[in-house]
């Protein structure tokens, strides 16, 4: 009567043997931001899913600080076993490379890509009294006032930072940005009236907005958000050429094994794929958007590119 349990535990090491590598204790995510922030948005559910997927825990380790540097430098000197893993937004591999005079890490020789898990757009949202419902309205509205109206952002070289600088150029709107540290400040000070309005990726206002507290004008990506379907992008509404998308992606240090980088991709490969996870992401925002180790490497290099080109615009450098 005991055969069935038995013979179940025995095929679970066959499994995990066709699956190439096992990990034989628990693997450690690191977010190069203080928690509750939108990285923790992805890495939390992604850990917890990875670990179900592995058979051992994945704990999520933030460690903030120098706008994702010191988390991406910790990664880059772990021992290449695939324990140590860094789930990286936009800014760590793509925006700091040019944004930062010198980095603690090489951004392209001190990692393997394994995966692009998800992204989201950058949006504009003004406070709900705001005199401008459209994006249209918001710029004429820049125009007509005395002096360049502020707008905030998680800070200096962040997506909404270089969305904002792209669409002042674009759309030639009198703004001037006011960095704070994070969304979360930017996002209160806009609640509370200090400034008319903020760029940030979806997912930090997306809450105020369904609430009607603040307004999204419009997103700048190719296509709207599946969380706020009535809010247009911007070409729609006539500025064309800014899509701009924040996104995460996980990377291990150099010389990880391919063995471990195969069967990590695959089981994010799963993951992305899960109704699951595309509606938990979904609610929030947030794009599932898998590509996989052989694609990352000219995503990667694209991304770095574009963004550059949006922080020479900006004149944004950091020590």
């Amino acid at each position: 009567m005991h055969r069935r349990p038995l013979l179940a535990g025995l095929l679970v090491p066959s499994l995990a043997r066709a699956d190439g590598w096992q990990p034989d204790r628990p693997l450690r995510l690191v977010v190069p931001f203080p928690p509750g922030g939108p990285t923790d948005l992805v890495a939390r559910p992604l850990a917890q899913r990875l670990g179900e997927a592995l058979g051992r825990p994945v704990v999520v380790d933030n460690r903030g600080g120098a706008g994702g540097n010191l988390g991406a430098e910790a990664v880059a000197r772990a021992t290449p076993d695939g324990i140590t893993l860094l789930l990286s937004n936009v800014g760590v591999l793509a925006v700091n490379t040019t944004l930062y005079r010198s980095l603690p890490f090489d951004p392209v020789g001190d990692f393997v890509p394994i995966a692009l898990i998800a992204g989201a757009p950058v949006a504009l949202v003004v406070r709900a009294d705001l005199p401008t419902p459209t994006l249209r309205d918001f710029v004429a509205w820049t125009r007509s006032t005395p002096q360049p109206v502020p707008y905030g952002s998680a800070g200096a070289g962040s997506p909404g930072h270089l969305v904002g600088e792209v669409f002042r150029s674009v759309a030639g709107a009198a703004l001037v940005h006011v960095p704070y540290r994070g969304s979360a400040p930017a996002l209160q000070d806009l609640l509370a009236g200090n400034i008319p309005a903020v760029f940030d990726p979806v997912q930090s206002p997306l809450a105020q907005v369904q609430a009607g507290r603040l307004r999204a004008l419009a997103v700048a990506a190719a296509a709207r958000s599946s969380a706020l379907p009535e809010v247009p992008t911007m070409a729609e509404v006539g500025v064309a050429g800014i899509e701009m998308t924040a996104w995460w992606a996980v990377v291990a240090p150099a010389a990880t094994p391919a063995p471990v980088i195969t069967r990590l991709a695959d089981e994010f490969a799963r993951i992305d794929a899960s109704p699951g996870w595309r509606y938990d992401l979904g609610r929030q925002g947030i794009t599932p958007m898998y590509r996989g180790p052989s694609e990352m490497p000219a995503f990667l290099s694209e991304e770095r590119r574009r963004w550059g080109a949006a922080v020479r615009a900006s004149g944004a450098v950091l020590e």
